[in-house]
């Protein structure tokens, strides 16, 4: 069964495992608001959807997982530095209180607002040519949202070292496995094939069994992440620049970097 809901498009295997594509590779499959709210509609369709039991999460083309937002979005804030609008907040399958496990297939860049969705995953696997990198500093904004997935998912002076260092430097996809970001390697173009066997495997098990483990797991972690998470909107708008500023520093930022 296909369903195709541009910019996302779903597949359902009779497996139990649905595939889901963010697909808008001329633009690195970043979000727009379209595609956040495609996003929200398929993890709150899945919810109640019995045919589903395992998700892999990839984005089309071998150029980028996701990009993070569309720079193009205009998103008008309150005037309160206690209220920040973020289309993101919705794009992950927690956030929509689903508890069927999702493994990220990430094949070439991951960055800033991709972390949302790395951050709700259970697991990623990733081919070799695979990079991450937060650019939010170097256009003068604060990675608050995506530090505190990050330092939920690898060691905390990996987590600081990305989020401070922008875009001077990624972190290639063999660093991201040895720090425990990345679960297992591919040769380029493999990840989702990997993904998806091991989410046959997860999908042959007893659900209630399942979904009780994926739960259990993120409540090992919860008290913590929820603490972190509401103090986000209050940093993001002390500390940006505005939009003007942050578009001067992207325009003029400096395009290399280095690979470690």
């Amino acid at each position: 069964m296909t369903a195709d809901s541009a910019p996302v498009r779903t597949e359902v295997g009779e497996d139990g495992v649905a595939l889901v594509t963010l697909d808008r590779p001329a633009r690195h499959n970043a979000i727009d608001l379209a595609t956040a709210a495609a996003l929200a509609a398929v993890w709150h369709r899945f919810r109640r959807d019995d045919g589903v039991r395992a998700v892999v999460l990839t984005g089309a083309g071998d150029r980028a997982f996701c990009s993070g937002i569309d720079r193009s979005v205009s998103v008008p804030q309150p005037g309160s530095p206690y209220s920040v609008d973020d289309p993101l907040l919705a794009v992950g399958p927690k956030a929509a209180d689903l508890w069927k496990p999702v493994i990220a297939a990430v094949g070439g860049l991951a960055c800033g607002g991709a972390f949302y969705l790395l951050g709700e995953s259970e697991f990623v696997v990733a081919d070799l040519n695979a990079t991450f990198f937060d650019p939010h500093t170097t256009y003068g904004m604060v990675s608050a949202y995506e530090s505190i997935h990050m330092a939920q998912r690898m060691p905390f002076g990996e987590a600081a070292r990305m989020a401070l260092m922008g875009t001077a430097e990624r972190l290639s996809a063999r660093r991201a496995y040895e720090i425990g970001l990345v679960s297992e390697l591919t040769a380029p173009g493999q990840a989702v094939p990997a993904a998806l066997r091991a989410a046959r495997v997860i999908a042959s098990c007893p659900t209630e069994a399942v979904q009780g483990t994926v739960r259990a797991l993120w409540a090992a972690k919860e008290a913590a992440r929820d603490r972190a998470l509401a103090l986000a909107p209050h940093l993001i708008s002390l500390g940006n620049l505005p939009p003007d500023g942050q578009e001067h520093l992207f325009t003029t930022r400096d395009r290399t970097y280095r690979l470690r």
